[in-house]
């Protein structure tokens, strides 16, 4: 693995919500923590309503971590766009994060620990 990256099993009950849509719950969530960024919180797909979220056409490539596609999450009251990443085949570094998503939080996208 890349030495400035680290993945580990995020304690707890993690929660993602849109829109005042519960998208996913778990207990299995992983944390990546790379460098001086925030942790991140992935969620295993099987945990998330997939049918929430739209794949859209944007493709981003991380040099540790492989290429990222992404989904914008629709419902009832609006769309925001791009906020949700998956790394389909992740570099063997961080083959963990495969079938896993994560989240831009902000105004539209909460994740938290409850």
């Amino acid at each position: 693995m890349a030495e400035h990256i680290r993945i580990r099993r995020a304690p707890g009950l993690w929660t993602v919500r849109s829109g005042g849509a519960v998208l996913g719950e778990t207990s299995n969530a992983l944390e990546l923590s790379e460098g001086d960024l925030a942790p991140v919180i992935y969620f295993p797909r099987a945990d998330i309503a997939m049918a929430f979220l739209d794949r859209t056409e944007k493709v981003t490539h991380c040099p540790h971590k492989g290429d990222a596609h992404y989904y914008s999450i629709v419902n009832k009251s609006s769309v925001a766009e791009n906020v949700a990443w998956t790394y389909e085949d992740p570099l063997e570094a961080v083959a963990e994060i495969k079938d896993h998503l994560a989240f831009y939080t902000g105004e539209n996208v909460k994740v938290e620990q409850i």
